[in-house]
């Protein structure tokens, strides 16, 4: 019998980019991230194709690390064109309300369009694209201990009727009622 390895955390994560040196600056001035590495090969070191690339990498904070390829000899990239512009996002954790406001403040004082703040029931959170057409979040928790346990409970349950019937459980449905609004 085998055993399913114990992971410690995410290494990084990647994701292809238009122009590595582009994308570093956004990630650098919008967010900022420290660029903290570069490997760069003619080769693919795990398959031994022939396909130049530079893959970058960025400090996210908290020992979490952003990657991206720059591939100039492929197709040019595009987004799965059957998914939603709003589904796949990158999530980045800001420290309060406060944190997630002056971040806004500052993106859109770039020209940057952002939407939001938008709640989400444990957290509120804000959303833009950025020069790859990759959509960001940045999230502020807001929730309680006893409303994530209450989420916890009732995950397994929602995710049964789910399966089931395709349409959206209502056990959690305090979470789209902002009481700010």
């Amino acid at each position: 019998m085998t055993v399913a390895p114990t992971l410690n955390r995410i290494h990084h994560v990647a994701y292809r980019c238009r122009d590595a040196a582009e994308t570093v600056e956004f990630y650098q001035r919008v967010l900022g991230m420290a660029y903290t590495t570069a490997f760069s090969e003619d080769k693919v070191p795990s398959t031994g194709e022939d396909d130049p690339y530079m893959h970058v990498f960025l400090d996210a904070g908290g020992g979490n690390v952003l990657a991206f390829f720059e591939l100039p000899n492929q197709p040019e990239m595009a987004r799965d064109p059957n998914t939603p512009a709003w589904v796949q996002h990158l999530a980045f954790e800001v420290a309060d309300l406060d944190a997630l406001m002056g971040a806004k403040a500052h993106i859109e004082a770039q020209g940057i369009d952002v939407i939001g703040p938008t709640y989400h029931g444990l957290f509120r959170s804000i959303y833009f694209f950025d020069p790859n057409g990759h959509r960001l979040e940045l999230a502020c928790n807001i929730g309680t201990p006893e409303q994530a346990e209450e989420l916890r409970r009732v995950a397994p349950v929602m995710l049964e009727e789910w399966s089931r019937t395709r349409r959206a459980p209502r056990h959690a449905a305090w979470l789209h009622q902002d009481p700010d609004a």
